[in-house]
Formats: C-alpha cells, sequence, structure tokens
C-alpha cells in the first residue's frame, strides 16, 4: 500500500472492474487543486490506476439512470450520497483525450462501495471528447 493512498478512504468495489478481478480496494486520490482530475488508484497494486473526472464541467446534462440492482449493490438510501465520475483515456494531446459515457464510475460516498455501471442507453458513446 502506498503512503498516499494509507491517509485517504478505501472505497470498497461491489464488483470487480472489467479485466481486474483480483482488485477490490481503491482510493480516490486528487491530482489538481479544482478536484476535478483524480486517480482511482487500487490499493493492492501499485501500478494500477485510473484516471477520473466528474462529468458536469464536461458533460452538465449528463444525468445517468441507475438501475435498481445497481442502487441495492451500493446500499444508496439517497441520491445527495452518490458520486459519478468518468473513466478518462489520455490521447496524445488534450484534443484526443475521451472519456467514456457509456459505463461511469459510481460511488456512494456515505458506504464508500463503488462499482462502474454499464448504462442501457446505447446513445452514450464509449469514447466521447473529454473537451467537446
Amino acid at each position: 500500500m502506498s503512503t498516499v493512498a494509507a491517509d485517504i478512504p478505501v472505497i470498497e468495489l461491489a464488483h470487480p472492474l472489467p479485466g481486474f478481478p483480483h482488485d477490490q480496494r481503491f482510493a480516490l486520490v486528487r491530482l489538481d487543486d479544482d478536484g476535478v482530475l483524480m486517480a482511482f488508484r487500487s490499493l493492492e497494486r501499485e501500478d494500477l490506476q485510473f484516471v477520473v473526472v466528474p462529468p458536469s464541467p464536461f458533460y452538465p446534462d449528463y444525468a445517468p439512470e441507475i438501475s435498481d440492482d445497481v442502487v441495492t449493490d451500493l446500499e444508496i438510501g439517497d441520491a445527495s450520497d452518490v458520486l459519478v465520475l468518468l473513466v478518462v483515456h489520455a490521447g496524445a494531446s488534450l484534443a484526443d483525450t475521451t472519456v467514456n459515457l457509456r459505463a461511469p464510475l459510481v460511488i456512494n460516498t456515505g458506504t464508500r462501495r463503488a462499482c462502474q455501471v454499464v448504462l442501457d442507453d446505447p446513445d452514450l458513446p464509449l469514447a466521447a471528447p473529454l473537451m467537446a
């Protein structure tokens, strides 16, 4: 476990991220002063992290519908406890950088349980420009 993550609350995944079946514990680490750019870091492997951003600065109308199964899995009792983050795919430049609108990371900030949710809306792209 890194010393940076040791001071940050642990987020437990309700379901493993696709392709990472053994990583269950993560920490959300702020990467900039504004708190827009964050790392979702594995606490079990130092070489595993995902850059994530909140959708509102980039897609203010983004409002994913979360299924009842996810609400149950994450023990969500109040919508104000939900933090939605978009996984960033860094391109060669900012213009080439994309976010996944189809599969956001959903975190219950109260219970610190999370999962990546694959939304049913086929119009949501897997790779939308970060700077639309």
